[in-house]
Parts: structure tokens; sequence; C-alpha cells
């Protein structure tokens, strides 16, 4: 028990901050009213008249009539997805009033395991940006399971489950259930003893799969697309995560489900899942999902409520999180003019004003790196002759499966046949049909992996482009038109210790080091958003048309969601779940 706090709630001693003159938004029963909050430490510990609360040196805010809203809470990210460290990530979202997420910290875990989870968590506590954990119910996600450098399973959830930043247990992949995956079982046996919120990853699941998920526990999801398919899980009893990421728009659609087919809001929260820099400072973080719902007809109050409560009631962090109210992490935005608008002026962060008109006042700076989060790569050197498919040398030409990316959803990669030619036993892409190399090489040292297969819809002409950053797995993903060039752009990230390349001719055109892991840097979110720039910029003159090159591909890896895939097994079938070949037959 912390008696200073029940001293500060007591008004025994006095509060270390205090806001005066703001309305409150009060997300319990939907009132805006006058009041003030007291705040000792990181929790609040009064609201409404503070006035016993303040001393001599009590640090006063006045909030001039501005809306007193609760931190935002992101129910769902990858955040190294954004490429920045925890701590550069803090300073982006933070001045756009996310204060809290929740996060797997996967990406981090299946290069430098449980040690560097600490280390990102330990991070996280000395910034104003609160990171909670869920740990994943299985790493790697892929099905079947592609090579990293740490694996999680039972042994590790009798460990991480019993972390005070643990709240729950997600991405929980539909398979593991359906396929009776026995780690995965085993997880959630063992959540449920410790009463922790399962939280699925169920793309497109209805019927007897969306009854066999709720049964095993699922609590909620955020992979949806479609409204009807998100008011099918809220009518099942599953809370639903509205998203909006910087490469899957959905929010527009599934908010449908509420404006449309009359669904309350009460069981949805809001998640961005993986964002990038140059969206954030463009556009804001989940301030933005706030006013897209208003946008779309949602009652501010109510949009504001998802954001924050709904989001920390599904998690069953609500004691915590989520509301203004004692107790509760002193995280609070100032929200001046119209509340529809909502633009966020100041931000008060685990206790302390921390930003100012969408800046940091003082950014966060990170920590020293260990050895074990700086040295990740053990893949041998690369040659051309890699990259290269084989077929029968007699062969003058094949049928082939070319994954076929979407524009709108780079998840969903459908099935595309193409004849390509064969020379000297050698299956060529073809830049005129917009079929390509693809290859993952193993980085972790285990394995010789690295195979090749076809996609379409990138429409490089010339060139390579190459990423150590790749969910789930984080092997080094290279989309290419030519075997020197592919060379080229993996040993470059690989000799590097991880990165972001874009080749040439055998030379670099654009170049992002993420020596963190190979997934993360710690640049600031400005710097990092012109290196994302420069490098999709070189990725455009290649001929790639898609609105964010680098995002697009670097999910090509993800085997949760229909019809490909592409780890270091080869190309997956993700209905089978099989490793196929590319090469259907030979033609001529």
């Amino acid at each position: 028990m912390d008696w200073d706090l029940l001293d500060a709630a007591a008004a025994a001693r006095p509060a270390d901050l205090a806001i005066r003159g703001g309305r409150l938004v009060n997300v319990f029963t939907a009132e805006i009213y006058p009041a003030d909050v007291a705040v000792a430490g990181d929790r609040i510990v009064a609201v409404g008249d503070v006035g016993d609360y303040v001393g001599p040196e009590t640090v006063l805010v006045d909030a001039a009539a501005r809306y007193l809203v609760p931190g935002l809470i992101d129910g769902h990210i990858h955040l190294e997805c954004s490429k920045l460290s925890v701590t550069m990530f803090a300073n982006a979202v933070v001045p756009f009033g996310t204060t809290s997420v929740v996060s797997g910290l996967d990406q981090i875990f299946v290069v430098a395991g449980l040690a560097g989870v600490r280390e990102f968590l330990d991070e996280a506590r000395r910034s104003p940006l609160s990171v909670l954990w869920a740990a994943p119910a299985k790493m790697p996600y892929t099905y079947p399971e592609s090579t990293v450098g740490f694996t999680f399973g039972p042994q590790q959830h009798r460990q991480a489950q019993v972390w005070p930043e643990c709240v729950g247990i997600w991405e929980t992949v539909q398979e593991f259930i359906t396929e009776r995956d026995a780690a995965v079982i085993s997880a959630l046996d063992l959540a449920a003893r410790n009463r922790l919120p399962v939280l699925g990853c169920a793309p497109m699941a209805s019927g007897p799969r969306l009854a066999t998920l709720l049964c095993a526990g699922v609590r909620a999801d955020h992979e949806c697309y479609s409204a009807a398919e998100t008011l099918a899980k809220l009518r099942s009893g599953m809370h639903v995560m509205l998203r909006e990421s910087s490469v899957a728009h959905l929010l527009d659609e599934n908010i449908k489900a509420v404006t449309e087919s009359g669904a309350t809001t009460d069981r949805v929260g809001f998640c961005t899942d993986d964002v990038t820099a140059s969206d954030v400072l463009r556009q804001g973080h989940l301030d933005r999902l706030v006013r897209m719902a208003i946008g779309h007809g949602i009652d501010p109050v109510k949009a504001i409520q998802i954001a924050t409560i709904n989001c920390a009631q599904i998690y069953r962090i609500d004691g915590l999180l989520g509301s203004i109210s004692p107790g509760r992490l002193a995280n609070i935005l100032l929200v001046g003019g119209d509340l529809a608008a909502f633009q966020v002026e100041k931000v008060i962060a685990k206790g302390r004003l921390v930003a100012e008109n969408g800046r940091m006042i003082q950014p966060a700076k990170p920590p020293a790196r260990s050895h074990g989060l700086l040295r990740t790569f053990r893949n041998r050197r690369a040659a051309p002759a890699d990259f290269q498919v084989r077929a029968d040398p007699a062969a003058r030409s094949v049928r082939v499966l070319s994954m076929q990316m979407s524009p709108d959803v780079p998840f969903v990669r459908k099935r595309r046949e193409v004849t390509l030619a064969v020379h000297d036993g050698i299956v060529h892409p073809d830049i005129a049909q917009d079929t390509l190399y693809v290859t993952v090489v193993e980085r972790f040292g285990k394995t010789s992996h690295h195979p090749v297969a076809f996609i379409s819809g990138f429409g490089l002409r010339e060139g390579a482009m190459a990423s150590s950053a790749s969910p789930d797995d984080n092997n080094i993903l290279c989309i290419g038109t030519n075997p020197a060039d592919m060379a080229e752009a993996v040993n470059r990230v690989a000799e590097a210790g991880g990165g972001q390349v874009v080749v040439r001719g055998g030379e670099v055109l654009a170049w992002l080091a993420l020596p963190i892991g190979g997934i993360v840097a710690d640049l600031p979110p400005e710097e990092m958003a012109a290196r994302e720039a420069e490098l999709d910029d070189a990725a455009r003159e290649l001929g790639c048309s898609f609105p964010s090159p680098f995002m697009y591909m670097i999910f090509l890896s993800v085997t949760a969601i229909p019809d490909y895939a592409m780890t270091d097994l080869g190309l997956i079938d993700c209905v089978s779940l099989q490793v196929i070949s590319p090469v259907l037959e030979t033609t001529g």
C-alpha cells in the first residue's frame, strides 16, 4: 500500500500538481461539468473542488476552461513497426494525446527474447508513455512456424504472465486454436488461472470458427475487414477494436456497425496496430481516430469513451487508466475550443506537464543499448546465385503462382498465375508482366534458408528493396528485379546490423539504419519521417506506385490472413497452412 498516496488523497499533504478551471469530460457518466484535479506523484488524488489539496509548492496548471479528457489508449499496436524506439515513439505520439499503449513487444522479442522485452519495458517506465504489455500467445505467429531468434511458449508464459506490466495475452491467431496448438492452449489455460484477458487475431472469422474462438476465451479482436464482420463479432459477445493504421484504412468501413447497424459503442475500442512516423506527424495518432469517429456522427463524448475507458475495460485495467478519477494514473489532456474538433493543446502524463501545442516540452532521452539488442545478425553473405528460381534445364517456360498485392490492404495477397521464361534452367522475373522475385533470408544463423518466389503489384522496373524490419519474424525480406541487386540489398542490411535499403545497379539509392534489434532506431520522429520519405521516393523511382512502398512490403511474412505469404520456409498457402512451390508446371 502506498501510504503517501493515501495521505495525499486525504489532503494530509499538499498535491504536487493541480489543474484549475477545467471542464471535466466524465467518461463514466457521459457528463461535462466544471472541475479541478489534484495530482500526487503520478496519480490523481482528487477531482472537483481541490482547494484543500493545494499548498505553496503545488504546481498550478490553468486549464482556462479547456476540456479535461483522459489520456488516450491505443488498444493494440506493434510500436516497433514505427521503426522508432520506445522513447522516440513516445516523443512522437504523446504530444497528440496518446499517453498509453498496449503492445506485445513481439517484434523485439523474436530478435532479443524476454531480455529484450524487459529492456523495452524498463525504457518505457522512464518515458512519458505508459506501455502495457500483452504477452504474445505464441511466437512466431507464422503458421507453419518460421525461423526466429527466440520462441515464445509455455515456459516463457510461466515467467511473463506474472510480470507487473502483463495485462493480457494477445495476437491469439485463430489457427492456433482451430488447429489445437498445444503450446497456445497451455498458455490460455495459464492466463485463465491468472485472470488475464485473451485478445485474438481473427480476420474474417465467422460461424463455427468464431464460436470456437469465443469458447476458447478470446475476449476481443482487432482484425475486422467489414462492418458486417464487426457487427457479427459484437453480436457474439466479443469486444472489437476499430483499427486505422498506416496501411489498413478500415475505420470508415467498420464504424458503420455503429452508425448504420445500430450497435452501441460500449464494447468498442480504438487501435492503430501499425503506424509510421510520417503519418503520425502529419495526421496525429489516436486523436485522429477520435475526430474520424466524430466525423461519422458519433457523439464526441462517446468517441472519447471509445479511446479511453472502453479500451481500459477491454483489458480490465480501468482501475489504472482510462478516466480522470482518484487512484488512476494522472494522464490528462487539455482540449481547447470545440470538443468536436478535438484539438489537444496540453498533455499531462504520469503527473507531469510534458507536451504543449503539439510538441514535447522536453523530449525524452533514450537509454544506452545493450549488446544483446545491437548484435542480432548471424547469416552468411549472400551471392546473386542465391536468388534464382530453378526449373528443368530443358524447359523453355513455366507457369508460376505469383502473390498479387492489393493496392488497398497490403495484408491480403491473392493468387495470380503467370507464364515466365526459362533460360539455362533459371526462371526469370518479367517486368512487363509485373512479376518480380521475392525472398526471405533467415538472419539468425540457425538455417541457410533463402527461398525465392514471385510477387505482382509492386511495379518495380529495376533494382531491389530490402528490410530487416519485417513482422512477424524480422528476417530479411527483399523484392527485386534481378539477383545481383537483391544480393547487394540483403548484404547491406545484414552487414550494417539492420535497416531498410533501395538498390539499383549495385548502388544504394536510399538507406535507413535500424541498429536496435535490426528493427528500430533512436531517431527523432522528424528525422525518421524524412528517412521514410527518402526510401519511399527511391522505391517510386524504381517504379513502385504504392502510397507507402515499404509499409506495403514488410508485412509479406504475415501468415494469419488469407491467401498467401512469404517466410524463410518459402511460399505459404495461408488457407491450407502449407509451404507450396511457386512453380506450378512446365509449359514449354
